[in-house]
């Protein structure tokens, strides 16, 4: 498996050699299209709108959510076999908009896809 990176898409917006995959469900505050330069937008992927609200980003809830997110990839085998696939072939790029780089979903994402390289 290819490295698997992390980038807020406000600090990314060059393109690179990596396949580029926005993995929020909404589309990044004050973002438009064309300024961020992205492979595709993967909704399918990210937490569930009931599990995204009851987190709201609040640090407390993290490990709670952690746990919640984790379940939630596990039903979404299709999903997650396509980005491994992706990543065997080239350098995933995981672009997310949370303000937080440590507590933030991508950070789970990431972490499972690299489960079991």
């Amino acid at each position: 498996m290819k490295d698997i990176i992390l980038k807020r898409v406000y600090d990314a917006k060059t393109k690179d050699e990596t396949y580029r995959i926005l993995v929020d469900r909404l589309w990044p505050r004050g973002m438009k299209k064309e300024d961020l330069h992205f492979d595709e937008w993967d909704q399918e992927i990210t937490p569930s709108p009931e599990l995204r609200k009851w987190f709201a980003h609040k640090e407390e809830r993290y490990k709670e959510f952690s746990k919640r997110y984790l379940e939630e990839l596990k039903t979404k085998t299709e999903e997650v076999t396509r980005l491994k696939n992706i990543a065997k072939e080239k350098s995933l790029t995981l672009l997310y908009a949370a303000k937080d780089p440590v507590i933030n979903h991508a950070v789970i994402l990431k972490s499972f896809l690299e489960k079991g390289k």
